[in-house]
Formats: structure tokens, sequence, C-alpha cells
């Protein structure tokens, strides 16, 4: 995924963007409201880490900026205030979460991992192709250059979060999180579950399409 971090605190940015750089995702940095408000009309990230207290521009305005040239992209406010009226007010002015300062850097990437999960949707109820593989969210079925793929229920959301966003890598974290709902402490659950899903679909199609991205997850590049 690509972040945009938009944090003063440039010690506290550069916190969050080690993090979720280390997780593989991309990360833009920005200290200044007004440079963040010119950046998001014209960026095409996926989610937006908002620090309420900026100079320049508070991130409150940057947020209704948004919201009023339709810009839906998830957002994560960052304050210090823990009162109650000045969460409401960043929720009304259409944040999607709100994090109080100070917070845990994997509470942060958890959050966000929920925002991209709640954002996309899980699939809603439209079939999705990619190449010759078919999944049907409201049957469960898979099938692969025309053969019925059985899968035990953790693959199968393994593979229609790939399959939502062929040709992108996702993460460890975000793979776990979609199949568990949350992040695991060893890469061990995800890994065997991997090789199930992988052996499924290299049996009924004669090739495997997932590929492991090394240091990083996993993407589905079907042949085209």
């Amino acid at each position: 995924m690509r972040f945009v971090v938009v944090e003063d605190n440039e010690s506290l940015a550069k916190g969050i963007a080690y993090r979720l750089r280390d997780a593989g995702h991309a990360v833009d940095l920005i200290h200044d409201g007004l440079q963040a408000d010119e950046f998001l009309v014209r960026d095409d990230s996926e989610i937006v880490i908002l620090d309420v207290n900026l100079p320049g521009l508070d991130g409150i305005s940057i947020l209704q900026n948004m919201r009023a040239r339709a810009d839906q992209r998830p957002v994560l406010l960052l304050t210090a205030r823990s009162e109650t009226t000045d969460r409401i007010k960043g929720l009304d002015a259409g944040a999607d979460d709100y994090l109080v300062k100070p917070f845990a850097l994997r509470e942060v990437e958890a959050r966000l991992i929920a925002l991209h999960k709640r954002y996309c949707g899980k699939v809603a109820n439209r079939i999705l192709e990619v190449g010759d593989l078919t999944f049907d969210p409201k049957t469960l079925t898979v099938v692969f250059a025309g053969k019925n793929v059985k899968l035990p229920p953790k693959c199968i959301r393994l593979l229609a979060l790939m399959m939502s966003e062929p040709g992108r890598v996702f993460s460890r974290q975000e793979l776990e999180a979609e199949a568990w709902d949350d992040v695991q402490e060893t890469s061990d659950t995800l890994r065997s579950h991997m090789y199930i899903l992988r052996r499924a679909l290299a049996k009924a199609g004669g090739y495997d399409p997932i590929e492991t991205i090394h240091g990083i997850g996993y993407c589905l590049t079907p042949r085209v």
C-alpha cells in the first residue's frame, strides 16, 4: 500500500514511516499543512495519516477539503487532544478512525490495515475474475483453468484479497489481518496456508499464479 503521513513531529513521522516501510509499504512524509493540502489534490496514495495540529493549515481543514472534492480515501487522524468533543469534530469532518497520542506504532499499523479492509470491502458480492482464475464470494467457489479448486476457508480469504488487486504486492501483515483478523506472532501459519493454496492452484491450473516477494509478501501474477 501507499501511505501519506502528514505530521509536524518529524521524529514521530519517521517512526511511523519506518514501521510501514519495514512492512513493505511506500510512504510519503509531509510536515506542513498547506503543503499537504496541495499534495493530496494530485496524489494517488491509498490511505492518509493526518495530524490535527499542523503549521500552515490544520488537519481538520485538510480533511474537510478532501471530502469537499469527493476524495474518499481512508483518513486516520492523529492528535494529542483526548477530549470527546475533539474526537467528534474529527469524525464529523470525515475521519475514518482516530488515535490519541501517545500510541504504539504497532497500533497504527493495525488500524491502517483495518481501514484498508473496510475501504476495499471484503470483495462485496461481485465475482472476481483474474485471467483464467475466478472466485464467487456468494458460493465461495474457486475455478482455475476450468477446474474447481477445493480450499480451506483461510486460503479462500487469502486468495480473495489478492484477487481484489492483482499485480499488487500484499505484505504478510495485510494477509494475516485478512485471514485471521490479526497479525500472527510468526510467519509459519501464513506460510503453511500459502503452501496449501499454491499447491491446489498449481494442480488445477498447471501453474502457480502466486509469486513470493522475498522480505515483503506475496503477489498474484496470472498469465496474460
